[in-house]
């Protein structure tokens, strides 16, 4: 940084500031933990030496409080993936089952957003396509924050939801199914290049909430990948303009993702068979019936405090699944 010519390259230096920012945290951090960790052991010393229980007892509460520093500062090392510090693109998505199901996505989406709001992300709702008669069909947020990727990417996959149907009259016990999926959103510092005559790019009328000048206008924009398949669509914003901007840059994110899992599957023995995550293939599970209790299926973690996760307290999920 102290060479002259290191603002010439304004993108080079910002990435060098980033990592340097990355690094300086975890030397601080580390090192407030071992200065911290030696004074607790001076005056254990001392306690001990004048049996001192008052002193011991305070000891105790910097053991407390350094436990919880430890741990935080563990997950904060894991997270050190390529992509780890960029921006999230989440999608979620009802799976079979009608309106339970959607009704079930909708119930995810809140999940996130709770989760978002308390670690203090910023989101956007770049599309939302209301269910039938409740919930929803599918919805794509792009999210911004510290780590956010990081942190969201252990949420991909299928999560099934267990409970007495509200649409059904007969009471009977149902189990809904919806799928997350978490890609990192792709800015300049890496290219993809999507050649102009592989898309196909419909516009049409917004539908759902909006106001009167999102129904009259065909603001609403749809491009499909041809090569790939991949379809994204925004129709949040009332400009055009806009809502292609936006779906544009959902799907960079996309085929980046795609041709990360290309080289990924590459380097790895598919020894069970399975490239994608499948329905019948949760991650978690969230029982309201006839026990309550939410368990992760990869580490086994479980909490009972249904109604607490489902109002956005997934920290213990996540880390614990980093840490694993």
């Amino acid at each position: 940084m102290a060479k002259e010519d290191f603002w010439q390259d304004q993108e080079r230096a910002t990435a060098f500031l980033k990592e340097r920012t990355y690094l300086s945290d975890i030397l601080e951090t580390w090192e407030q933990i071992y200065k911290e960790i030696e004074d607790a052991d001076i005056l254990l010393e001392m306690a001990q030496e004048e049996s001192d229980k008052e002193s011991e007892k305070e000891v105790s509460l910097l053991l407390s409080d350094l436990e919880k520093k430890i741990k935080k500062f563990s997950v904060q090392i894991t997270l050190d993936g390529e992509d780890d510090d960029k921006d999230a693109i989440v999608s979620i998505n009802a799976g079979a089952g009608g309106t339970d199901s959607q009704d079930w996505a909708e119930m995810l989406f809140r999940m996130y957003t709770r989760w978002m709001d308390k670690r203090g992300y910023k989101y956007q709702v770049v599309d939302f396509q209301p269910g039938d008669e409740a919930g929803l069909k599918g919805a794509t947020l792009r999210v911004s924050g510290k780590y956010c990727y990081g942190f969201m990417k252990v949420e991909s996959g299928v999560h099934r939801l267990v409970r007495i149907s509200p649409f059904n009259a007969s009471g009977k016990r149902h189990t809904s199914f919806a799928s997350v999926f978490v890609y990192p959103e792709i800015k300049d510092e890496i290219k993809i290049d999507i050649d102009e005559s592989d898309l196909r790019i419909d516009v049409y009328r917004a539908s759902g909430a909006g106001g009167q000048h999102v129904n009259k206008t065909s603001s609403a924009v749809r491009i499909t990948h041809l090569p790939t398949g991949v379809v994204v669509q925004c129709q949040q914003e009332s400009s055009q303009h806009r809502n292609k901007e936006i779906a544009y840059k959902v799907l960079t994110s996309r085929l980046y993702q795609l041709e990360k899992q290309k080289q990924e599957e590459k380097m790895q023995n598919l020894h069970d068979g399975k490239d994608d995550i499948a329905w019948g293939n949760q991650i978690r599970s969230y029982v309201l019936h006839p026990y309550r209790l939410v368990k992760d299926h990869r580490n086994d973690f479980e909490m009972s405090d249904v109604d607490r996760v489902l109002n956005g307290d997934l920290d213990p999920f996540i880390e614990g699944v980093l840490l694993s």
